[in-house]
């Protein structure tokens, strides 16, 4: 009686094992993974030199070929990072670190993107504030991605919970600490 207890167990095991093998194809690229959960090829820029997914967890990173960041154009501007860093879901990017989007002259840290219902077109980035939302034909394909030229405007690298500060560097390598106060913004350092 023992064994027969233990069989459908092991079934889930060698059928998880399996499914472990399949998903970690070494043919197939970043873009087949974004697809295969329901995203958009085109979130990520051509230039991905190699990348790692967990596929338990969905954790994955990937490396840009690029030394420096780059930007590539959306109908906002997007920056990304040589190392990126986020959680893959059906439909979703969640933790996101290495991707940013211009507003106005400050760079915001996206900090996730999902896709709506799919045949509603949208796509929203999670930029900490607010959501961006734009069409998801945008992302249709991978877009060049341009090396970053530093022309003096703000990165946020990083944004406190609290919005109460956050360190900021401009593209000059400059960092501060910015104080938010209900009167405004002030660099303190």
């Amino acid at each position: 009686m023992a064994s027969t207890d233990r069989a459908p167990i092991l079934a889930i095991i060698l059928m998880l094992t399996a499914s472990a093998a399949v998903n970690s194809d070494s043919s197939a690229s970043f873009y087949d993974v974004l697809q295969s959960n329901g995203l958009p090829m085109g979130l990520f820029p051509k230039g991905i030199s190699e990348y790692s997914v967990d596929h338990l967890s969905g954790a994955f990173e990937l490396r840009m070929l690029y030394a420096s960041p780059c930007d590539a154009k959306f109908e906002t501007p997007l920056r990304y990072q040589c190392n990126i860093t986020g959680r893959l879901r059906y439909g979703q990017v969640s933790d996101l670190s290495g991707v940013a989007a211009q507003d106005l002259f400050l760079w915001l840290p996206v900090k996730s993107i999902r896709v709506d219902i799919p045949s509603s077109g949208l796509i929203y980035f999670d930029v900490g504030m607010v959501f961006k939302q734009f069409s998801l034909s945008f992302f249709e394909t991978p877009k060049e991605c341009n090396a970053s030229l530093g022309d003096g405007e703000t990165v946020v690298l990083f944004e406190n919970g609290g919005g109460a500060t956050r360190p900021v560097e401009d593209l000059h390598g400059n960092l501060e600490i910015e104080l938010v106060t209900d009167e405004g913004k002030r660099a303190v350092s």
